[in-house]
């Protein structure tokens, strides 16, 4: 079985039909920002979703998740600058903008996915999407990079990937972009993702992928504790690579598991490392759990905790605060068996051991945690158990950018 996933560009463009186009059609202000993305399959497409659990949810997930029941899509209609959320009128717009879409491609609008992302409770006025939507379709072409900055609201950088692997001997190529900075604790997922690829694979057994991959990946993002409104990861799947369809469980579907994961993390990391006025990414890995659950708890905990990522944001080595967010956590732990240690690209240093401190160098600690990149690796010495979150450090720019959200 050959399970190898190499990384090839092209973003959401990469798989066999797919297409895509982001324009600035003047929600933003900014002209120099895009500000309405596309992403259409040239065929029809088995679609699979997860939304958010926030009770206050956009009226577009409320219009997808109704054109989403039979299973397929054909294109990704996504707005920046206004979410679209608690607006009496929301969802006739969200309609409204599937219709556009669909007219302008020849498609029901049954087949489209609307996505919504940025300020909650302002009217989105439909002009200029409308305005906008034929120079959208006309420049559709191998632009993921487009449709990635056309979702970005606060994110510093844009966000995609792609790769291939292999389901039955036939290459598979699967590529997504995504856009989260702030407003990010996953109840779900609370950012917003759109994956495509070729592969061949049944909606049920899309789904199945997806909502299976997200409990290990953008289920264990944090940045600022925020559960959104708006967000969705949503995979178009349009069989062009012509291998035989994957209809259950078996290698193949590990194989196509394997892709859409190494997709899925790519981007958590990235969504992390760009977390609103973040300066550095931070995982958290813990090992030796008495089970998974546990080990996600625990991890999801210390990302979270706001002393841990200010020390970090400091690179202060106050492990007492990791061991706090373990200690409140839920988990049941045994804390008198805890080690704890730092490491990054300038290397690693133990700071805990069984509960307690270890003595060790906080001019060594410093240089550790001054890296972009940090790790903090816990084991619980319980059991086999493990899992990773990812999260950043809390800055004084956070608090600035959310300050004048609005304004």
């Amino acid at each position: 079985m050959n399970t190898t996933v190499n990384s090839i560009p092209g973003g959401v463009c990469a798989a066999r039909g797919f297409s895509a186009n982001g324009i600035h059609c003047g929600i933003r202000k900014n002209r120099t920002k895009r500000d309405l993305s596309l992403i259409v399959s040239e065929t029809a497409a088995h679609a699979a979703a997860v939304y958010t659990t926030n009770l206050v949810k956009g009226a577009p997930l409320t219009v997808t998740k109704r054109h989403l029941t039979d299973g397929q899509a054909r294109a990704i209609i996504c707005n920046s600058g206004n979410a679209n959320t608690c607006n009496a009128n929301g969802v006739e717009v969200a309609e409204e903008m599937s219709t556009l879409v669909g007219k302008a491609l020849g498609i029901p609008a049954e087949d489209v996915v609307v996505a919504s992302t940025g300020v909650i409770g302002q009217p989105l006025d439909i002009a200029p999407i409308a305005a906008g939507i034929p120079a959208l379709v006309e420049g559709l072409g191998d632009h993921s990079d487009y449709a990635a900055e056309g979702i970005m609201t606060t994110d510093t950088k844009k966000k995609e990937i792609a790769v291939t692997f292999t389901v039955g001997g036939v290459e598979c190529r699967i590529g997504g972009i995504a856009k989260g900075s702030g407003m990010i604790h996953p109840n779900m997922a609370t950012m917003l993702v759109f994956i495509t690829t070729d592969c061949a694979i049944s909606a049920g057994m899309l789904q199945k992928a997806l909502s299976t991959d997200i409990q290990s990946t953008f289920n264990m993002v944090s940045v600022d504790g925020d559960t959104s409104t708006n967000d969705m990861v949503t995979v178009l799947a349009n069989g062009m690579a012509g291998n035989r369809e994957i209809t259950g469980e078996g290698e193949d579907f590990t194989a196509f598991m394997k892709a859409l994961n190494t997709v899925t993390v790519f981007l958590c990391r990235a969504i992390a490392g760009d977390g609103e006025g973040a300066t550095k990414l931070i995982e958290c890995t813990v090992a030796g759990a008495a089970d998974e659950a546990t080990a996600k708890r625990v991890a999801k905990s210390v990302i979270c905790s706001s002393l841990t990522k200010a020390a970090m944001f400091g690179a202060d080595a106050n492990w007492g605060r990791v061991l706090c967010a373990i200690g409140y956590s839920g988990a049941d732990v045994d804390v008198n068996r805890v080690d704890v240690a730092f490491s990054s690209p300038a290397g690693r240093i133990e700071v805990c051991r069984g509960g307690a401190g270890v003595d060790f160098s906080e001019e060594i600690a410093k240089k550790i945690l001054l890296e972009h990149e940090i790790v903090i690796e816990i084991r619980l010495n319980s059991g086999d158990g493990q899992a990773v979150a990812w999260g950043c450090d809390l800055t004084y720019e956070y608090v600035k950018i959310n300050g004048d959200y609005r304004t």
